[in-house]
């Protein structure tokens, strides 16, 4: 086995473990959300569903978009954990080519590589669909978020937001649906 093949080898075995999903191939290049407003994009979000991360280990995961300065957001992601303690964490969300204002990429800790984080969708009010993927050799990472304004989202919105995924490549099945349940999600809102 050559060196390729085994750094291959332990990312799969890695993500495998781990609940990532890592797909062989280099990641698609899905339309995003034309004429993105990051100005209406601001606010609280609650996700809906999501592929596994090895960073998400808890229920009623919201993220907070907040202005800093132009063409960049402030990040609070938060989410419930087992034991009943709630996790947070802050970073920023930067336009990399403001010609593409819906490719945005993020960032959590100083001097990590940031992260992309491509609105496919959205219509501001009630829903969003958000897309990443990172290429590793021949393998390529993929995250994705359903997200809504409130704890819920109609399932036909989840649904078109599903259709829109499968289109592009994303193992729809692989997808978990987030605990936004009032009385589980109670340590968020106090």
């Amino acid at each position: 086995m050559n060196s390729l093949q085994v750094v291959s080898l332990a990312l799969l075995l890695a993500a495998a473990a781990s609940a990532q999903v890592l797909k062989f191939g280099k990641c698609p290049q899905p339309a995003v959300q034309a004429n993105f407003d990051a100005a209406r994009y601001l606010g609280k979000w609650y996700e809906i569903e999501k592929l596994p991360t090895t960073f998400q280990k808890g229920q009623c995961s919201t993220a907070v978009y907040t202005l800093k300065s132009p063409g960049v957001v402030g990040v609070l992601n938060s989410e419930v954990l087992d034991d009943g303690t709630v996790n947070s964490i802050e970073g920023t969300a930067a336009v990399k080519d403001p010609a593409e204002p819906a490719k945005l990429e993020v960032s959590f800790f100083e001097n990590s590589p940031p992260g992309p984080y491509w609105v496919l969708s959205t219509d501001y009010k009630s829903h969003a669909l958000v897309y990443g993927c990172t290429d590793f050799i021949l393998f390529r990472m993929e995250f994705t978020w359903i997200m809504s304004r409130g704890p819920t989202l109609p399932e036909e919105t989840v649904q078109e937001l599903r259709s829109i995924l499968s289109s592009v490549g994303v193992d729809i099945n692989k997808l978990v649906p987030t605990n936004q349940d009032k009385a589980y999600c109670a340590p968020l809102n106090q």
